[in-house]
């Protein structure tokens, strides 16, 4: 089976052109999509749905930096989220703690404003993270990439309830 930056015709690295992959995509999903074979057989349209379920994954995959990170790993046989493996820099998890008792104080004042600025800095986490991310790719420092998308994760997921908390409050 090819990988999914085959299925693009793009470089396995993390460092991708996504309008170039848009572009791929758009022109993998016109041309495999379901309706263009909605007359065939049965085998046609049970194929076309696959294709277009593999496109979508990629796509999906490719897209996000955290999801592509994680991918590139596995194609190195690195799993980041195993679960045997839970260890973690003691300098991130006491800063993760900060941050969601930040967010908890943040919510119970009901505070716009200090949510506005900790949804700015949750976001410069992540580019931050990103940018460690896409360096260590270059360097192949997998244990480094490794723990950056832990990270990553956990701020991605720390933005996703703050933003939420705003859309509440709105």
């Amino acid at each position: 089976m090819q990988n999914y930056f085959e299925l693009f015709s793009l470089e396995a690295d993390f460092s991708i052109d996504l309008i170039a992959l848009e572009q791929i995509y758009q022109t993998q999903i016109a041309q495999h999509h379901p309706d263009k074979f909605a007359t065939g057989n049965d085998k046609e349209k049970a194929l076309a749905m696959q294709n277009t379920s593999l496109i979508n994954t990629a796509f999906d995959t490719l897209k996000s930096p955290l999801l592509r990170a994680t991918y590139l790993l596995e194609l190195q046989g690195i799993n980041a989220f195993d679960e045997k493996d839970t260890q973690m820099n003691v300098d991130f998890l006491m800063s993760q703690i900060e941050l969601r008792e930040s967010l908890e104080a943040i919510d119970m004042a009901k505070d716009e404003i200090a949510l506005d600025g900790f949804i700015e800095n949750i976001a410069g986490k992540m580019k931050q993270n990103i940018g460690g991310i896409q360096q260590g790719f270059k360097l192949n420092k997998f244990s480094v990439i490794k723990d950056l998308v832990r990270e990553l994760k956990f701020y991605i997921q720390l933005n996703a309830q703050a933003s939420q908390l705003m859309d509440e409050w709105l």
